[in-house]
């Protein structure tokens, strides 16, 4: 599918609600419905156009009731600015890939030492594949993407303006985080056009590899929800345990403490902790929360 028409497609705030819904858990269309607040026939219509892009699929249980989930992993990226707007989308990169060979500016590690080794990567970005998921999720991915690029620019930016005119930054590396090391200013002080091209350049390379890790940590991120299903049941919310989880690791260990650094209400976090403990995955000392 081209990504003017998948965002024409998301554009529907209740095909957005559709798969929000469907990424927590496998829907029929009575629970749709009762979750839209529109009719039956409306939802029906709705999911007919999500499975045509092959953005969802359906099965049938043992009572013949059709439920309809989320196709496949697949990631959008809009860009907007004053220069340059488009859209692309992929398959997540897969688990094999090798970042450092592919990356010169960019190294992953996973806790315990698991990188990105190997080689196949499965879909190069192009307006062609689709992408499920809940418009806040691709926004917020496509939000973060974005505060990465400005973050690197502001930084580069500042060691032009407070740094050294041609001082490097690294040993044999880029003056000012970008280029060759090169003295590439006029009278005026202002930067030179040679500099500016070699910034551009530089920059180009550092977005094309945050691209290529996001779409790393895209696939990493489903692999470990999977994981995590597998543990605790479909039929439970994956993505919030693991962010449970997360605030433990970071060191939050009292129910409180992860209540607050998720932002989540006290009693949903009692819950979760008290369903991850039933499956063996962390114990309680008193208090505190610890993971096996």
């Amino acid at each position: 599918m081209d990504s003017a028409v998948l965002l024409d497609l998301l554009g529907n705030e209740n095909r957005r609600r559709i798969l929000r819904l469907l990424s927590n858990k496998p829907c029929y269309v009575t629970e749709i419905s009762e979750y839209l607040g529109v009719s039956p026939k409306a939802v029906i219509d709705h999911l007919r156009q999500l499975e045509d892009a092959g953005l969802i699929e359906s099965r049938t249980d043992e009572k013949r009731r059709k439920y309809f989930h989320i196709a496949r992993n697949l990631r959008l990226e809009v860009s907007v600015s004053p220069y340059r707007f488009g859209a692309k989308s992929a398959y997540p990169a897969s688990r094999s890939l090798d970042m450092r060979g592919r990356c010169q500016h960019i190294s992953l590690e996973l806790p315990g030492g698991t990188t990105g080794a190997g080689a196949d990567a499965r879909a190069e970005f192009d307006d062609s594949t689709p992408v499920p998921g809940d418009n806040d999720r691709a926004a917020t991915d496509s939000d973060r993407a974005a505060t990465d690029n400005d973050r690197a620019a502001t930084d580069n930016d500042r060691a032009a303006t407070d740094g050294e005119p041609g001082r490097s930054t690294r040993p044999d590396g880029p003056t000012d985080g970008v280029g060759p090391e090169r003295d590439d200013t006029d009278d005026m002080g202002r930067v030179g056009v040679a500099e500016l091209a070699r910034r551009y350049a530089y920059l180009e390379d550092v977005e094309s590899e945050l691209s290529l890790a996001q779409r790393w940590v895209h696939g990493r991120v489903t692999d470990v929800l999977d994981s995590l299903s597998n543990r605790l049941g479909s039929e439970a919310d994956s993505r919030f345990h693991a962010e449970v989880l997360a605030a433990i690791a970071r060191g939050n260990r009292r129910a409180g403490a992860i209540a607050g650094d998720l932002h989540a209400d006290s009693e949903r976090v009692e819950t979760a902790l008290d369903r991850l403990a039933e499956r063996g995955l962390i114990d309680r000392d008193g208090r505190r929360w610890t993971i096996r």
